[in-house]
């Protein structure tokens, strides 16, 4: 074996001829994996004027020196580019987005951001494209910083939605917000798929709009998920 098992380093080999070029090339990698930092894993096209030890990761699709080398580490090095292919669980921190990247079933991906660019996040469960913030756990507390402390859910446009969904067994029960326009609503479903808008308020005039007629708190008429509802 002529290499280390992990980081591939040369090993020098006895009666070796020209021992300071092996001991160099290892030294050059050690430089390049240790502390990783590289300038961007999105540039596709091999910079023109690189400065000595300056790394990319190299994106699926490059061009030139660069071609076949996607996910690669490429770092510039006495003149030339050198190739470092990850293994599971090699860190490196992106300087363009202050992200900090582990490289896990082939790919890379933020592990943490220090900038906008951790693009999801699970905690306790798995996060996804639509779900980017998810959360696991008994109960998630927002807090105030010595002051007040709002929620915000902000949409693009009238036609969107910001709203607030209550499911069970991740079928939807109850929504309340702006659902489809800018009239605040308070919708129920007694399966998911067909929803009453048991209190509309107008966003112009505050006027409400009730599904059903108001009962007093004494009206035992309808009794909440039992056999005396009527």
């Amino acid at each position: 074996m002529d290499h280390t098992a992990r980081l591939a380093l040369p090993f020098i080999m006895p009666s070796q001829a020209q021992k300071h070029i092996t001991h160099n090339e290892a030294i050059a990698a050690l430089d390049a994996l240790v502390q990783p930092i590289v300038e961007s894993r999105v540039l596709a096209v091999p910079p023109t004027s690189p400065l000595a030890g300056e790394a990319w990761i190299v994106p699926a699709g490059a061009s030139g020196s660069w071609s076949g080398h996607g996910g690669e580490i490429a770092a510039f090095q006495s003149g030339a580019w050198s190739f470092f292919d990850p293994a599971p669980g090699w860190q490196v921190y992106d300087r363009s987005d202050m992200t900090q990247l582990v490289f896990e079933a082939g790919g890379w991906t933020p592990l943490a951001s220090l900038g906008a660019a951790l693009p999801r996040l699970g905690i306790n469960t798995s996060a996804d494209t639509t779900n980017r913030l998810a959360v696991a756990g008994a109960a998630t507390l927002l807090t105030h910083a010595g002051n007040g402390h709002q929620l915000k859910l902000n949409k693009n446009a009238a036609g969107d939605t910001a709203s607030l969904l209550y499911q069970t067994n991740w079928s939807g029960r109850a929504e309340m917000g702006l659902a489809g326009d800018d009239h605040w609503r308070l919708k129920v479903s007694p399966d998911g798929s067909s929803w009453i808008n048991a209190l509309t308020i107008d966003a112009a005039t505050g006027a409400a709009t009730v599904a059903a007629s108001l009962r007093p708190a004494t009206d035992n008429a309808v009794t909440l998920g039992g056999s005396g509802a009527r």
